[in-house]
């Protein structure tokens, strides 16, 4: 992919294709960026289950067309019956199993807050046709798809439900198979008849709960009932020529604002040289110690995110704690995480900014009988302790990986992006916010060679991954700055699955698919 999508009416781009195309066809039924997305989430669950699932978390971020931006945080809280007894003789949480499935899942409660701010929706018949279609009939098994069936075959083939649903004829999905999912399609249809609440208080919820006592995990029917999507105003920083929105804790939202805000003020001009990366890896550093330091559910938090990003003064003293020549050591140990990020944007200039995961590959590897649903394993990163970071207690929400982000030039462009990738989030989206705010046009921001620091998929590493396509001369001199390089394959998937859309002030739309996925740029 080297050229960029234009358009004028709308645009959808997504880590699939099919995803893709299923929010454009919203858009030409008349509907908004905001249901165009939850088409696109919905699909997406059906076509790209390693990646995420209704039975999974999103965050969002939309900007009106009068200027004004809003934000969802549709993430599930700890069980009520998730305890530190629950997990007696056991080091950690388990990343895989019932007990690993201990938080509610907030994706539908997201998509049903969404849609309370579109004025006259269309149907939920008409937002989740795709997604039955495809969950009913089939779709093809892509070789990204089947490569981590595979891969994590060993570890997820005997978990509840698993093998009834992806391991057909007793073996994981192959590529270019169809697959169906008909339980998850019946799923969707009662979800389009009864609405979206149903998933939490109707007959639903008593399936999921029902299964989950089946399999043994703690979370139950009071604990889906409980739950409520909220609507925090996204944190916000200033760069150079834009305003930048991201998620609130417990995301790494903070992160990311952070590294490009320490960045800007470094003064680095141009791309794609020793500057640009060593700069943004530095301040990658720093934004990382912070958040591991103060960032999960802001309900145990006494640190204000947002009261730094606005602080010219602490943010200029913590950029001169960057060296601009020699790299700071790193033993940090990384995020893990696999995610689907997506982007709408309409006619009348309204942009979303969504993300969706299960947190690992097929999340807890529970899928409900009952309803065809993958959880996520997302509690498995609560800390198994009385107190401090992300520490184990019911109704508390984990610390996450997930942020969309979007930003607001100062000549009138709306920019929609993001990514999947863990704790290659945040750099991601650094690297395609750099290079197009220094002019490089919006497909090859992203189909660029990108760097990582630390690990999304694969081994346990610290080291500065660099994909082969940098410049020998560029990787020497990391090198001689003290960073502990290491060249991967060119785009592989684990420089993550980035996506970006720009509408500009006269209404021309851009768009941008990472050829690292499955997915594509929908237009019209």
């Amino acid at each position: 992919m080297i050229h960029t999508a234009a358009s004028l009416k709308g645009m959808v781009t997504a880590p699939h294709h099919l995803a893709a195309q299923a929010g454009l066809d919203i858009l030409k039924r008349g509907g908004t960026a905001i249901e165009a997305a939850v088409a696109t989430a919905a699909a997406l669950a059906v076509v790209y289950p390693h990646m995420n699932s209704i039975g999974g978390d999103s965050f969002w971020i939309v900007r009106e067309p009068d200027g004004s931006v809003h934000g969802i945080s549709a993430c599930g809280a700890a069980a009520q019956t998730a305890t530190l007894d629950l997990y007696k003789g056991h080091a950690s949480v388990p990343w895989r199993g019932p007990l690993a499935a201990n938080t509610v899942a907030g994706t539908v409660s997201g998509w049903e807050a969404l849609l309370r701010r579109v004025a006259d929706p269309l149907p939920l018949e008409a937002l989740l046709e795709a997604a039955i279609h495809y969950a009913e009939t089939g779709v093809v098994v892509t070789k990204g798809g089947a490569d981590i069936a595979a891969a994590k075959d060993a570890e997820l083939k005997d978990q509840y439900g698993y093998g009834a649903v992806f391991r057909p004829h007793n073996q994981p999905l192959k590529e270019g198979a169809i697959f169906t999912q008909p339980a998850l399609a019946t799923t969707l249809k009662v979800l389009a008849v009864k609405g979206l609440r149903d998933f939490y208080e109707g007959d639903l919820a008593c399936a999921i709960a029902a299964d989950f006592a089946r399999a043994g995990s703690p979370v139950s029917g009071e604990d889906l009932r409980l739950h409520r999507a909220m609507t925090p105003v996204p944190l916000t920083t200033r760069v150079r020529g834009a305003r930048l929105y991201n998620m609130t804790p417990p995301t790494q939202g903070f992160a990311s604002l952070l590294i490009l805000a320490l960045y800007d003020r470094l003064g680095v001009e141009g791309h794609d040289h020793f500057d640009h990366l060593h700069g943004l890896i530095e301040a990658t550093k720093q934004a990382f110690l912070l958040r591991d330091q103060h960032i999960g559910d802001q309900a145990y938090m006494d640190f204000d995110a947002q009261a730094l990003l606005s602080d010219a003064a602490a943010l200029d003293a913590l950029t001169a704690t960057i060296d601009r020549t020699q790299a700071l050591p790193w033993p940090h140990v990384p995020q893990q995480g696999d995610t689907v990020w997506f982007g709408a944007i309409d006619a009348e200039g309204r942009a979303v900014s969504a993300i969706q995961s299960t947190y690992f590959e097929f999340g807890s590897g529970l899928v409900l009988p009952e309803t065809g649903i993958i959880w996520q394993n997302r509690g498995a990163s609560f800390r198994l302790t009385q107190s401090g970071w992300n520490a184990l207690k019911p109704g508390r929400k984990p610390f996450h990986t997930l942020n969309p982000a979007l930003a607001v030039f100062d000549d009138g462009r709306v920019m929609s992006y993001g990514t999947m990738g863990g704790e290659g989030q945040p750099q991601t989206q650094a690297a395609v916010f750099s290079r197009y705010n220094a002019g490089v046009p919006l497909q090859a921001a992203i189909t660029a060679p990108r760097w990582l620091l630390g690990k999304t998929w694969g081994k346990e590493s610290v080291s500065l991954k660099l994909e082969g396509r940098f410049e020998i001369e560029l990787i020497q001199n990391l090198k001689k700055a003290g960073h502990q390089t290491e060249i991967v394959a060119d785009f592989t998937s684990m420089m993550g699955h980035a996506g970006a859309l720009v509408r500009h002030a006269d209404g021309r739309i851009e768009g941008a698919a990472d050829p690292r996925s499955d997915g594509g740029v929908a237009a019209w």
